[in-house]
């Protein structure tokens, strides 16, 4: 019984070092720009292991060399309620629970009316702009309900520690647009061949689009979705709030 007791303070204490690296590690970021994420370390090893190659395409730019054509973009395609709450919208969180729930019942159904076409549903996240960063900066690739909880924690102490501007500052420079793109300005040089500054409204809503999955729309440039959702979230972009 003492030996149980033992472990589970020594993973108490692990849980608790670890929370307080975070806590420390995002304070740091309120002044100092990060110089990579965990998300990009674990794809620059990946690509590096299947291409044996390192790419790595990056360059840190001030919000203020972004254009707000992008900064709107990314809120009205990504969270559109960024600037009023508080890093977690459960809103978002309960609707995309509800839709993924009923993708999979569809599925479930499907083998019966098509045998071997089936398909794993889509997952829809319903994640901020604040849990994306809190993930990408500090967490693992994993999908699992403690890494999750994790998430939210982590949200949660970034919109008490950081600015929002400074929180959108850093997701822009550090989220993936396509395999080793990572920002803003490497994005705006990688598929327009110009600084994020001079992106026009059209072309940043296309970057904006490509974020749920940069790496399969950057194989697909002449999609009629992105072409079509990219219209779409242009004419959200002037109702898009900035911080």
């Amino acid at each position: 019984m003492k030996g149980v007791l033992r472990w589970l303070l020594l993973v108490v204490a692990a849980a608790c070092c670890l929370e307080t690296f975070f806590i420390l590690r995002i304070a740091v970021t309120a002044s100092v720009d990060p110089q990579s994420t965990a998300f990009q370390r674990s794809e620059a090893w990946r690509i590096a292991n299947d291409k044996g190659r390192l790419r790595w395409k990056q360059e840190w730019v001030p919000y203020e060399r972004i254009s707000d054509n992008l900064k709107r973009a990314v809120i009205a395609s990504e969270d559109d309620d960024f600037v009023n709450h508080d890093g977690v919208d459960w809103e978002a969180i309960e609707k995309a629970w509800e839709k993924n729930a009923k993708a999979e019942e569809q599925a479930a159904r499907r083998p019966a009316l098509r045998p071997g076409t089936t398909r794993a549903p889509r997952i829809v996240g319903g994640s901020t702009i604040t849990q994306q960063l809190a993930k990408n900066l500090l967490l693992s690739g994993e999908r699992h309900m403690l890494r999750k909880g994790q998430e939210l924690v982590l949200a949660w102490t970034l919109e008490r520690m950081l600015s929002k501007q400074r929180i959108l500052e850093i997701y822009l420079n550090s989220v993936e647009w396509g395999e080793g793109v990572f920002g803003a300005e490497a994005a705006a040089q990688h598929y327009w061949r110009k600084h994020a500054s001079q992106l026009t409204p059209y072309e940043a809503a296309r970057l904006a689009v490509m974020l749920p999955r940069p790496r399969y729309f950057e194989k697909v440039p002449n999609s009629r979705y992105l072409a079509s959702r990219a219209g779409t979230i242009s004419a959200r972009m002037r109702h898009a709030e900035l911080p």
